[in-house]
């Protein structure tokens, strides 16, 4: 049993370079007409078989002419990445932010990416961005160089523009409808991606910077581990493994609260201001890993342990995640039995099952799914059902719930901004649609009235290799609003400064706690 389990490894281990090595190969390659015309139309259709609201923001007869005009502009032979820049935009139409097409950029193996960590951090890694009025500046300095302070604008890397290069990109996506809060909170923390995408991954970078009046270019060099810093820090953890309560207790919180290794930061934290644990602060960076359950559990026990009269919820920058946990946080702050969302439309039962269960993966893995098959296409049978208006609904958070325990019944502010999206604008519109919080902040990036998404698997093109993420699942929150296409808006708007990043000030939660204090 052994031997064959290492066979199996060995044999995938060689298949995935020879696939990596077989992708970077034809990387440059030009794609005749025909080919690419195919894959335009390959696009079209499985948008067609799988996305359930495809003209939610745009009109059959407006994407019918723009796929045709794109053929019609494919009249000579271009590489695929070439051919990304030309079909991302057309996508980028159906203005769904699930909805998203991948450049096709070079691979690396395991054994690859192992010595490219080995050599360091790379130039871009060593900072953080942020766009401010169409500007790139460095929030966060963690390179070698000390001079470059925060504040500092970027006024071109390798002789390339920011903002040049941010306007490119932003044609090749979309947020959720019509909002410009998501692309102008993405884009100035994506630069980096953006640039790599066109040039590659790069051991040094020439930035020219700009400081008050001051003007310097500075060449930035991968940065290698400080051999002394980590020598440091086994004494720490040595230190820290001793106290084996200690190190329980971490082991705990990692666990429970989902802990993101590179940043260093936990993806939940609860925390109490004043003395008498009055306000509660709760920031959720995204709904995705750890143990979220135990979390809420355990916060909002605590908040009502401490009788805490205000609650601040900060869902600035979460991206989204799993709908089963922002029904479960919901059921702590509503403050009634609740239906958390309508019916999920989808296209068909073949839809779900081709599109996101047979789908993706490797071959053994491919395999392994057919095989239980028909168990996932029982449990589509039950689940997947035709309305009456003939189209086809999955059912999930649909029934009443009950609010917990423990839930939270003083005041709930919500902190949002253009990065709050997918399942942090769900839970935003619920709890505003109920007039539960007070929010305060910016746009949503994502919508109102729901999303695409889901189940979402990558289809690949068959002729230039470019994958294609679709949302299978149109989820809709329980309270709506009349205005079409915008995501939620705060009830008092604080957009903060590069000032404010400087100096590391946070004038939307000051502005909150001076809002408590005045009502005291």
């Amino acid at each position: 049993m052994k031997k064959t389990a290492l066979y199996l490894f060995i044999v995938f281990f060689f298949v995935q370079c020879a696939s990596i090595k077989k992708h970077n190969k034809h990387l440059n390659d030009l794609i005749a007409e025909e080919k690419l015309k195919s894959d335009v139309d390959f696009t079209y259709r499985k948008l067609q078989e799988l996305h359930p609201n495809l003209y939610w923001y745009i009109s059959k007869e407006a994407l019918d002419y723009k796929f045709d005009s794109l053929k019609l502009t494919l009249t000579k032979p271009i590489t695929s990445f070439n051919f990304y820049k030309k079909l991302s935009p057309v996508v980028a139409a159906v203005r769904q932010g699930h909805l998203v097409v991948y450049p096709p950029t070079k691979l690396l193996t395991k054994r690859e990416t192992k010595a490219l960590i080995k050599k360091g951090t790379g130039p871009f890694s060593q900072f953080d961005f942020e766009l401010f009025n169409e500007k790139l500046y460095v929030v966060k300095n963690k390179s070698y160089d000390k001079t470059i302070q925060s504040g500092t604008e970027v006024l071109a890397v390798n002789g390339t523009k920011p903002i040049d290069l941010i306007k490119k990109h932003n044609q090749y996506y979309s947020s959720d409808g019509y909002n410009n809060t998501f692309k102008t909170n993405y884009s100035g923390k994506r630069f980096s991606t953006f640039f790599s995408n066109e040039n590659g991954i790069k051991d040094s970078l020439k930035f020219d910077f700009k400081f008050n009046d001051s003007l310097k270019t500075i060449t930035i060099k991968r940065k290698k581990k400080d051999t002394n810093g980590t020598h440091s820090k086994k004494i720490k953890k040595k230190r820290v493994l001793k106290d084996k309560a200690k190190s329980k207790e971490i082991r705990k919180k990692k666990k429970v609260n989902g802990y993101y290794s590179v940043e260093k930061n936990y993806n939940r934290n609860l925390r109490f201001l004043e003395k008498d644990s009055s306000i509660a602060i709760m920031k959720i960076r995204s709904f995705k890993i750890g143990d979220y359950k135990t979390f809420y559990k355990e916060s909002f026990s605590k908040i009502a342990e401490y009788q805490s009269k205000t609650l601040i919820l900060d869902l600035r920058n979460n991206g989204g995640g799993r709908v089963s946990e922002i029904a479960d946080l919901y059921s702590y702050l509503a403050d009634s039995t609740f239906v958390f969302l309508d019916k999920s439309e989808v296209v068909s039962k073949a839809s779900v099952f081709k599109g996101a269960y047979l789908s993706g993966g490797s071959f053994g893995f491919k395999a392994l799914k057919t095989v239980f098959s028909p168990i996932m296409y029982t449990y589509l049978l039950l689940t997947v059902h035709k309305s009456q208006n003939g189209k086809n609904y999955y059912a999930t958070q649909t029934k009443p719930h009950k609010v917990s325990k423990n839930a939270f019944k003083g005041k709930i502010y919500v902190l949002i901004n253009g990065g709050s999206f997918s399942a942090s604008s769900i839970i935003s519109s619920n709890l505003k649609g109920s007039k539960r919080a007070y929010f305060v902040g910016e746009e949503t990036g994502g919508a109102y009235n729901g999303t695409v998404a889901g189940f979402m698997p990558r289809v690949k093109l068959p002729n230039t290799n470019i994958q294609i993420r679709i949302g299978l699942m149109y989820m809709a929150p329980y309270f709506k609003t009349t205005l079409e296409g915008r995501g939620i808006f705060p009830d008092m708007q604080i957009i903060p400064t590069i000032e404010d990043r400087t100096k590391e000030n946070d004038p939307e939660m000051n502005w909150i706690l001076d809002d408590i204090k005045s009502g005291i």
